[in-house]
């Protein structure tokens, strides 16, 4: 069955109470709470620069309704920075330090990098890492990856994996319209992956450094991770990033849409 494909913006003002959320709110596990929330504290900032690469072409765009599809993207992404930010001060009252690694990653290191390539990279750079983002979505939504996290965690990633297969093509159809070389492409895909694990894992070390866990304590949690889901994320960029390497490769190649269309339809959010 073919859903339609219309990006939708949504305003879901989540609240996040320390009182009611706890610290490790993924498994009760500090390892798997962590390297969550590492992941979270690279999305506001990394969305923000996800749509100053696409708007940086929207005037050069003829098609009308990618146009459209480019501005939905930008609102669904402004909403996603939102609700992570409001989830970063709720580990801030929680007792976690986490404005000094913020400060450092949106005010020094996205900045460089940004000023560092050209338009057409820093576009190729999006469209890949919003391929790999619709790959987490999509797993975050077949399965039951998410079942262990507490239920306002949850409805937040589960939410934003929904829009991210809702508007996964859109970087890519901007960029094969303006640009379209293919090495530029996978460089992108090699260079965003490279520094979203980069940042994704100083974030997570950071947190986990707050702890004080013993390495007795890391084996025990470590050992309380599923079978099933370690190294997980490895494999399922290591399949993402040499399906991006055909030549005839487009995000839609994967008809996941469904998965997005049925979650939001059971929340009651599908038209907004």
């Amino acid at each position: 069955m073919k859903f339609n494909k219309k990006i939708t913006p949504r305003r879901m003002d989540f609240e996040f109470d320390e009182n009611a959320i706890p610290r490790w709110w993924f498994a009760d596990n500090p390892l798997m709470t962590h390297y969550a929330n590492g992941l979270n504290l690279v999305f506001p900032e990394g969305e923000r620069f996800f749509i100053r690469s696409v708007a940086h072409y929207l005037d050069q765009l003829d098609d009308d309704d990618l146009k459209e599809r480019a501005r939905a993207f930008f609102a669904q992404e402004a909403s996603h920075g939102r609700e992570h930010t409001h989830s970063f001060e709720m580990l801030e009252r929680q007792g976690y330090r986490v404005s000094k690694y913020l400060r450092f990653y949106e005010k020094r290191a996205v900045p460089t990098l940004e000023k560092l390539f050209p338009p057409a990279f820093r576009l190729a750079t999006t469209a890949a890492l919003e391929h790999l983002t619709a790959t987490l979505g999509e797993r975050a939504l077949a399965d039951d990856v998410l079942d262990l996290a507490h239920p306002r965690m949850r409805d937040l990633l589960r939410w934003h994996a929904a829009e991210e297969i809702e508007h996964k093509s859109v970087a890519y159809d901007v960029f094969q319209t303006v640009d379209g070389r293919y090495w530029v492409r996978i460089f992108g895909m090699t260079f965003g992956l490279a520094t979203l694990m980069l940042f994704w894992t100083i974030g997570a070390r950071m947190l986990l450094a707050q702890e004080t866990l013993s390495r007795k304590d890391k084996k025990y949690y470590q050992a309380r991770i599923p079978k099933n889901r370690r190294n997980e994320t490895r494999k399922l960029f290591r399949a993402a990033f040499l399906d991006y390497l055909r030549r005839d490769f487009h995000p839609d190649d994967r008809d996941d849409y469904h998965l997005a269309h049925d979650y939001l339809e059971r929340i009651g959010r599908l038209a907004a």
